[in-house]
């Protein structure tokens, strides 16, 4: 991963990473995670990070989470694929899938998840999956938006793909049902996803979930909530000493 810079087409351009740090208390305490909807060790990240911030929060250390595009399978059909043809074709043959799935599901029971990989019925396209998240940055609470997504898919089996299921995500996390319904049927914020998408890219990220502190990569993967608090604790140092530097 890219890390000797700021991640702007993702924190919201340059100006917005110059104001913030005009302010000393914000900096180093914007934590931008670029992740996939489909993506298992995405959501294990996930937990491992609540795990962290629990930790942090008593020496005074407290951040804004924000959730970012990727696509795993940027080339998925809008209708998805069947998940067992799919993934024995990308992972070479339907044991070495099954495998992984084995895999994941072990790591997500170490944090407390039941990942149901036998109701995973199809693999699909995560653009809208991925606007209903930015739809609720806008709006409400994104955070229980990609709680919601993550369950319905992993522990529920669900196609996210679907649009009556991503609008039932974002009732569970408190968005007005009406205003997604009329959200998905559009498509505002697909040219933006997918171009955050290719930032992400050209920013030199090629797996998720990828953590970015004010638009520096600090590490990429699903690591162990311990070893995520040193990397924020020591992120924070460095840029709160850059910026001692130059006043």
């Amino acid at each position: 991963m890219a890390n000797d810079g700021p991640f702007n087409a993702l924190l919201g351009g340059e100006a917005e990473t110059d104001s913030r740090r005009a302010d000393a208390a914000a900096i180093g305490a914007r934590i931008d995670i670029v992740s996939d909807a489909i993506c298992p060790w995405c959501y294990v990240g996930k937990r491992q990070l609540e795990r962290a911030l629990a930790k942090l929060a008593p020496e005074g250390l407290k951040f804004q989470v924000h959730w970012n595009p990727f696509q795993l399978n940027p080339d998925m059909p809008k209708e998805g694929r069947d998940r067992l043809a799919y993934r024995a074709w990308k992972f070479g043959s339907a044991e070495k899938a099954a495998a992984l799935d084995h895999r994941i599901t072990e790591a997500a029971a170490s944090v407390g998840l039941g990942f149901r990989t036998d109701l995973m019925t199809r693999t699909p396209n995560t653009i809208d999956a991925h606007r209903l998240i930015w739809f609720a940055e806008q709006n409400g609470d994104q955070d229980a938006a990609m709680e919601a997504v993550f369950r319905a898919y992993f522990i529920e089996g669900r196609d996210i793909g679907e649009q009556g299921v991503l609008v039932d995500c974002a009732e569970q996390a408190g968005l007005p049902r009406p205003g997604v319904v009329t959200f998905l049927a559009g498509d505002v914020a697909e040219a933006e996803m997918r171009a955050a998408d290719r930032a992400a890219r050209e920013a030199g990220v090629s797996g998720v979930p990828s953590f970015f502190l004010d638009g520096y990569g600090l590490f990429s993967g699903a690591m162990d909530s311990d070893k995520i608090a040193d990397a924020f604790r020591h992120g924070r140092g460095i840029l709160r000493n850059r910026q001692d530097s130059t006043m």
